[in-house]
């Protein structure tokens, strides 16, 4: 590695004549090397470790949420036409799918959200922030299969430029930057990100009739159909079934509803989960969703990943748990039978993003308490707020988008009156 890193110190450009193409040279150069000065403000105030790594490895424990999500996509869609019904059945095609409905999404939120990144290292003549690797990562899990790309780069803008660089940058923002993305689009265009068929991936309305097509046609790109050819040609090759045998557009199979576990909650409580979902489906994920909050072992693994190397607080997720299950709980002793307040305490687990939530969002340590107690109420106001939203918000079936926001403003709050408390504490000692 030694003559790499001569041969990048020899090209390095010079900051003063082409500062755009040094910001470039030393993003690059930092992912590849640790620098000689790690992060002591900001995002670690008590910690040595190189920002960059932590975001990785924050990016690496989603992994297994792209993974599944990208797959879940295309058996979702399969799903409601009728065809390879069985969870592994077309498996080439179903993977396919879901790359094709993947890739343009990872592929804007990071061209926009970076473009911006580097804008703004360039004219402030600092390194580039290395927060959005985390927010770039997270927006695409955080969206339906078939948002419109123009709306996402919207969102992704909105989100980088309001809630983070109008603060001063990684580190000094308020809000999560990739829950503002999502908050963007769920205000400014609700019916894009909300309804039943919204989670399952080409799904297009003619009448009153629903039809979905795996070979579709894309307005912004021209590439789709040469990469089926590509693909039928590779899947020719093995033998497997082919993108030409079931592009036709066809009605979805009759009965078939894009509803989530969480809308069908809200319209009969548990029991109408249950007999379209069984548990054991919603733990797994076999559901339409947003694409990474579905599959609940995946999302924990990546939990445990981020407790095992110390970058999450188990205090915020444990609070946060305990918090949902509390006001559930509340809930079951007031609620009537087929209502969304008698959905068990915890049923809610099963059902909808707590997890991914819990695991990737509310543990965000720009934006949460700093204290140890603090993140105690904090964890704990979130699952209770989130109930809160969830159960008796009329027109939005869920509640951790709203109650992690809402709680980001009230976190430096917290944290003044543990301080504060924690002062009083030792000056009555003394």
């Amino acid at each position: 590695m030694k003559p790499l890193l001569n041969f990048l110190e020899k090209i390095e450009p010079d900051k003063k004549k082409s500062p755009f193409l040094h910001t470039l040279y030393d993003g690059f150069f930092t992912f590849l090397y640790a620098p000689n000065t790690v992060t002591k403000g900001g995002v670690h105030l008590r910690d040595g470790m190189d920002l960059k790594r932590t975001m990785i490895t924050v990016v690496v424990a989603m992994q297994l949420c792209y993974l599944f999500g990208t797959y879940n996509i295309g058996h979702q869609h399969f799903a409601a036409i009728g065809e390879y019904t069985g969870f592994i059945e077309g498996f080439h095609l179903k993977l396919f799918h879901g790359l094709i409905k993947m890739l343009p999404i990872f592929v804007v939120a990071h061209v926009v959200g970076l473009g911006i990144e580097f804008w703004y290292a360039t004219k402030k003549g600092h390194p580039i922030e290395e927060g959005f690797l985390v927010s770039g990562a997270l927006i695409p899990l955080l969206m339906p299969p078939d948002i419109p790309l123009w709306m996402l780069a919207l969102a992704v803008a909105f989100a980088v430029i309001i809630g983070k660089e109008a603060f001063g940058g990684t580190g000094m923002n308020i809000l999560n930057v990739a829950l503002l993305a999502r908050v963007f689009i769920f205000f400014a265009y609700p019916g894009d990100i909300s309804g039943d068929y919204v989670w399952v991936s080409s799904i297009v309305k003619e009448g009153q009739e629903q039809f979905a097509a795996p070979y579709y046609a894309s307005s912004w790109l021209d590439f789709h159909g040469l990469l089926h050819q590509a693909a039928d040609w590779i899947f020719g090759l093995f033998n497997l079934d082919t993108f030409s045998s079931v592009q036709e557009a066809k009605s979805v199979v009759d009965g078939y509803s894009g509803a989530t576990p969480l809308a069908l909650a809200k319209e009969g409580g548990w029991e109408a989960v249950t007999e379209k979902f069984s548990v054991a489906q919603m733990f797994w994920g076999d559901m339409p969703g947003s694409i990474g909050e579905t599959c609940k072992p995946f999302i924990l693994a990546g939990a445990a990943i981020l407790l095992a190397t110390g970058i999450a607080s188990w205090r915020i997720m444990l609070s946060m748990v305990i918090g949902a299950a509390f006001t559930g709980l509340l809930f079951n002793a007031f609620g009537e039978a087929g209502t969304f307040m008698a959905v068990p305490w915890w049923g809610h687990f099963y059902m909808g993003s707590f997890f991914f939530a819990m695991a990737f969002m509310a543990t965000d340590p720009v934006t949460a308490a700093s204290t140890n107690t603090g993140k105690l109420i904090y964890g704990f106001l979130i699952g209770m707020v989130g109930m809160i939203v969830r159960v008796l918000n009329p027109a939005y079936p869920e509640g951790w988008m709203l109650a992690i926001l809402f709680m980001n403003v009230f976190a430096p709050l917290i944290d003044h009156y543990v301080l504060e408390a924690n002062i009083k504490k030792r000056l009555s000692r003394a």
